[in-house]
């Protein structure tokens, strides 16, 4: 039986995932009110396949429960923030799950953390616990590797990596990874496994504060920051991503900063890159002054945001560079702009509507901030709105641009 701690936006794809390959699940979780909707038949945020998954499951009689369990295989999917001064990684949320883990798991137990953390966390923080304890468990890092909007496809798919002390106890937590994908699974050592999932993070937000660094570039000289990379991609080894307002989610804006927190010195070009990716927001924030005042717009009550989340087609809305803007806005005193979003179903900032033709009828500069589909089909419905779009998903046509 596998008792996998966390059931989050990793922890619920991956429980529902091995259990709907026939393996017995327990999933558990602090959240009352989160283990409650799971058993009364409901998921508990919207992403494509998860439903079915969700059914498939609990025909194969996945639980959920808040207590942990009596078992030989622990999965640990929780949170693990960083500190915003240190820029070092908060392992609390780790500790706390292995602490409760090592009270009740059995001799031998496997325990896999899948938690994104910084090199060494397990030789620093989880090991003197488990000598603590002073109980025989197995250590094993099995960083995850999917995204929101996709999750369960790339469950199924991805490669994985397993780090172990052990080739013995490697393959044995290969051979329950590969359950449930057909893509590769590595073995290594614990700490390259914490490596490779940092690195990887840190590939992308590096790349995308490139894009973002031209898109200020080319705005200061009057350039077509878009064409320009257009161009460049033409090159056969030139693969240039597209600027944003910013980078949200829990992976990219979170995780390079463990590798600045534990190694200052070392991260100079990652160090700058992150405080590009996080001045996007502000930016797109005097972009929308510079906006208003190029037409005249002095009431701002009249700028709505369109897009919450921090990518398209997803409810997941954290570190999003919306809500980022917002709250820079916020520290001025003044009053947050509109904000629409469709996938957003709750109310998470102040002056949020919930319907579309409302949203724009009562603004008169719609800055799009996400691509959802819903936009992208709805193009139309912004004529005669000044249009600030963040995502260039409008190619022709009066609109500003990044």
């Amino acid at each position: 039986m596998i008792n996998i701690i966390g059931l989050g936006y990793i922890g619920l794809p991956t429980a529902l995932a091995f259990s709907a390959k026939g393996i017995e699940v327990v999933g558990t979780d602090y959240n009352v009110n989160l283990v409650q909707q799971l058993n009364s038949g409901r998921v508990t945020f919207e992403e494509k396949g998860l439903e079915e998954l969700y059914i498939d499951a609990v025909k194969n009689g996945v639980q959920f429960s808040v207590n942990y369990q009596h078992a030989d295989i622990y999965l640990i999917a929780v949170p693990t923030p960083y500190d915003k001064i240190s820029k070092k990684i908060d392992p609390s949320y780790v500790i706390n799950a292995v602490t409760r883990t090592l009270e009740v798991c059995n001799v031998d137990a496997v325990i896999i953390i899948e938690s994104t953390v910084s090199p060494g966390t397990t030789d620093s923080f989880i090991r003197p616990l488990v000598e603590k304890f002073n109980k025989k468990v197995h250590l094993v890092h099995a960083p995850e590797r999917i995204i929101p909007g996709n999750m369960v496809y790339e469950l199924a798919h991805n490669s994985r990596t397993i780090g172990a002390d052990s080739s013995e106890i490697g393959e044995r937590v290969a051979k329950i990874y590969r359950e449930i994908t057909d893509g590769e699974v590595i073995i290594t050592d614990i700490k390259t496994a914490e490596m490779t999932k940092v690195v990887e993070n840190t590939f992308r937000a590096v790349n995308i504060a490139f894009a973002n660094e031209l898109a200020k570039i080319c705005r200061y000289d009057n350039m077509d920051v878009y064409e320009i990379i257009k161009i460049c991609n033409m090159h056969p080894r030139v693969k240039i991503l597209n600027p944003g307002p910013g980078v949200g989610g829990h992976c990219i804006p979170v995780d390079p900063w463990f590798l600045v927190g534990d190694y200052p010195s070392l991260t100079k070009v990652i160090g700058e890159a992150l405080e590009i990716n996080e001045s996007m927001p502000e930016y797109v924030l005097s972009r929308i002054m510079s906006i208003m005042k190029d037409n005249g717009l002095k009431d701002i009550s009249r700028v709505g945001l369109y897009g919450l989340t921090y990518k398209e087609n997803v409810d997941d809305y954290r570190e999003s560079p919306s809500l980022q803007l917002l709250e820079s806005q916020e520290k001025h005193l003044a009053e947050p702009l509109k904000a629409y979003d469709p996938w957003v179903k709750q109310k998470i900032t102040k002056n949020q509507y919930f319907d579309f033709d409302t949203f724009l009828n009562d603004v008169d500069l719609v800055v799009i901030m996400v691509k959802h589909d819903e936009i992208k089909s709805n193009i139309s419905k912004l004529e005669g709105k000044i249009v600030f779009d963040t995502q260039n998903i409008i190619k022709s046509g009066r609109v500003y641009k990044l």
